[in-house]
């Protein structure tokens, strides 16, 4: 029966337990904020011990991190041990060319000026093929194939005939018959090579007196068979294409650029190629030339990259990515991983000396690759720090909310005597 009564008296107890734990915390806190300001309003000849230092803030203060000083002026001293294990580095303030940088896509294109068709001037039939696969190598001057006309072999029967008539002439004696010409064999000789076909091939057919039922063709240049369109046995007409061969000892990266980037892509701009089919190597080039038009459908604007390809590594078709550097002007610029932008505020540590770190507020324009205009805040020649900002930031943000806090809590009563 005396159970519900007991209840009530527990809860009681361990309320009053809970008031006096609590106000033993209030008392500690109170003595240990009382003692604190006490040390802030010490003499100032205990001011004067540490005036060999000023501007830093002793550690193991509110605020400090890892042994880390705080100056009043909110930079940060580091000592060379902590400047090691933050891995912190530090570039410099100087005059640079600022280049702007435009990063597109590219396609490996045939270089235009090297291609070359294989098109008779006659028609006939195809007897025999050299080069009878898309893709072959074929070298200037190299057969291609022969060809029975009807048009060739009756030109080589007048081509004959010249040539005897003319030795006839050559050897007359009688009076008044003018000396030997050669202006029958030579117009014939000049009718064949209308036709593509070799004085070689006519002095061939000259010596030997017999005409050659088929004649030859023969590659007008050194590269590669892009494009076959003929096989044994077919009839073929004038102004067919044949054959297409490409050189491809240099090619073309036809880059295809936004219509606001257009603007700063020029002729001679330096391009850094880089593809799928070669991780990990970069190919240098230049722009040649920026064409005039603009792509309806995609709204961008070609350029035209002009590279070496020895060895033929570079094959047309292959997609690449390529960076294009155009030099804007010379201005004091400082590395982009320097600048640190808060949102409100655009900071740069700015090493001072002696391990200490100043946040400066920089007034910056135009990033461009590395580096970062610098409008205001700075002068060449500076030293500042390019990696852990964040670290140095949040610290001096710390130190300054921690002061700012102090100076507004009321000063500690003078203690009644």
């Amino acid at each position: 029966m005396s159970q519900p009564h007991q209840q009530p008296a527990r809860l009681t107890q361990r309320r009053g337990r809970r008031v006096v734990i609590g106000g033993i915390v209030v008392i500690a806190v109170a003595a240990a904020l009382t003692g604190w300001f006490e040390r802030r309003r010490q003499p100032a000849q205990n001011a004067s011990a540490t005036s060999e230092r000023p501007t830093a803030t002793p550690r193991g203060e509110p605020g400090g991190m890892s042994g880390m000083d705080m100056s009043s002026g909110h930079s940060v001293r580091l000592t060379a041990d902590q400047i090691r294990q933050f891995g912190v580095t530090f570039g410099t303030v100087d005059e640079r060319m600022l280049d702007n940088t435009v990063r597109t896509v590219g396609t490996v294109a045939v270089d235009e000026t090297t291609l070359s068709d294989v098109t008779p001037r006659f028609s006939g039939y195809v007897e025999r093929l050299y080069v009878d696969a898309t893709g072959q190598r074929v070298r200037k001057d190299q057969p291609l194939m022969d060809v029975y006309s009807p048009e060739l072999v009756a030109a080589e029967q007048e081509v004959l005939a010249a040539a005897t008539l003319q030795a006839s002439v050559g050897a007359s004696t009688v009076p008044g018959v003018p000396p030997a010409s050669t202006d029958l064999v030579t117009a014939a000789k000049r009718r064949f090579a209308s036709w593509g076909i070799s004085d070689a091939q006519v002095d061939s057919i000259l010596r030997t007196g017999q005409v050659r039922q088929t004649l030859t063709l023969y590659a007008p240049a050194s590269g590669v068979v892009l494009e076959k369109s003929v096989v044994r046995g077919q009839a073929i007409t004038a102004g067919t294409m044949l054959y297409r061969i490409a050189n491809l000892r240099d090619v073309w990266i036809d880059v295809a650029l936004r219509e606001q980037d257009a603007a700063f892509v020029r002729r001679g701009s330096r391009a850094a190629i880089a593809l799928n089919a070669l991780p990990g190597r970069t190919i240098d080039g230049r722009v040649a030339y920026v064409y005039p038009t603009v792509d309806q459908a995609a709204r961008t604007v070609r350029a035209r990259v002009e590279v070496p390809n020895p060895g033929g590594i570079l094959k047309p078709g292959m997609y690449a990515t390529v960076t294009l550097a155009t030099p804007i002007h010379r201005t004091l610029t400082v590395p982009a991983s320097a600048v640190l932008n808060t949102g409100d505020r655009t900071l740069v540590f700015m090493d001072m000396g002696d391990g200490t770190l100043m946040p400066m507020d920089v007034e910056t324009g135009r990033t461009a690759g590395a580096y970062t205009e610098v409008l205001s805040g700075l002068d060449a020649g500076q030293r500042v720090v390019t990696s852990a900002q964040y670290l140095f930031d949040s610290e001096s943000n710390l130190a300054q909310v921690m002061k700012s806090m102090i100076g507004q809590m009321p000063p500690p009563s003078t203690p009644r005597r």
